[in-house]
């Protein structure tokens, strides 16, 4: 199983970006996504959801609104469109392969990114 995230960067703030993460080594189609995120110095913060058909998406509150989680399964690829993008933003963003609630087994090696004026 290999994750690739790519798309980060250097934003200011009201800016915009989208983080995508190439998958491989496993039957895309068949698991649920996420994205998560560390801020530094703190732990893992939960981003995003996706279900396997790309049809379902759940969000946390932080990022509703602002944040778009997209697939598509023919690439195995994910996006994460990012609007409006705020300093508290600013993490390493991970995407990572769903295995039960809140449990995920395969994480990809983050991208970063930071708003900033």
């Amino acid at each position: 199983v290999h994750l690739v995230e790519s798309g980060g960067g250097m934003v200011q703030p009201g800016g915009s970006l989208t983080l995508s993460c190439a998958a491989s080594g496993f039957i895309f189609s068949t698991f649920d996504m996420s994205w998560v995120r560390q801020h530094p110095g703190k732990g893992p913060e939960w981003v995003s959801t996706i279900n396997t058909g790309g049809h379902i998406t759940y969000y946390a509150n932080s990022v509703k609104g602002r944040f778009t989680f997209s697939r598509d399964n023919a690439k195995n690829t994910l996006y994460l469109q990012m609007n409006d993008l705020k300093a508290e933003d600013t993490a390493l963003y991970y995407c990572a392969r769903l295995v039960w609630a809140g449990e995920y087994d395969y994480w990809g090696q983050g991208t970063q990114v930071t708003v900033s004026s």
